[in-house]
């Protein structure tokens, strides 16, 4: 069994959770020198829970099915098919669909509780 960072019954607070160095693949990184770091907190059933940050720039991804919840930071996300952009900032809940091409610009480091 996997050692979770988040054991039952207990409380974590999602700003002071370190987080692993999660490295960016140049051609994703469309302006600045974002990092990325991420943190799984726990394991429900085949569903993970984890924690997720990325530094102020412009990212390019593919995104898997998953919700979250903006614990800080500011960013705008704008979708390759024309959805209409998520605005993010503190206490945001949003979903992304499994295969959505986005465009993360970051003006405050973000930093998100994500379910997936």
């Amino acid at each position: 069994m996997t050692d979770h960072l988040l054991a039952p019954n207990a409380v974590l607070q999602g700003a002071d959770v370190a987080l692993a160095d999660n490295p960016l693949a140049p051609e994703d990184v469309v302006a600045g020198s974002p990092r990325s770091g991420i943190v799984s907190l726990a394991a429900v059933g085949d569903t993970e829970v984890g924690v997720w940050e990325l530094g102020v720039g412009v990212v390019q991804d593919t995104e898997v099915d998953e919700a979250f919840v903006v614990l800080s930071g500011e960013a705008t996300v704008d979708f390759a098919d024309g959805t209409p952009s998520l605005e993010l900032r503190a206490g945001s809940i949003g979903r992304l669909a499994a295969g959505a091409r986005t465009t993360w610009t970051v003006r405050e480091t973000l930093r998100k509780v994500y379910v997936a």
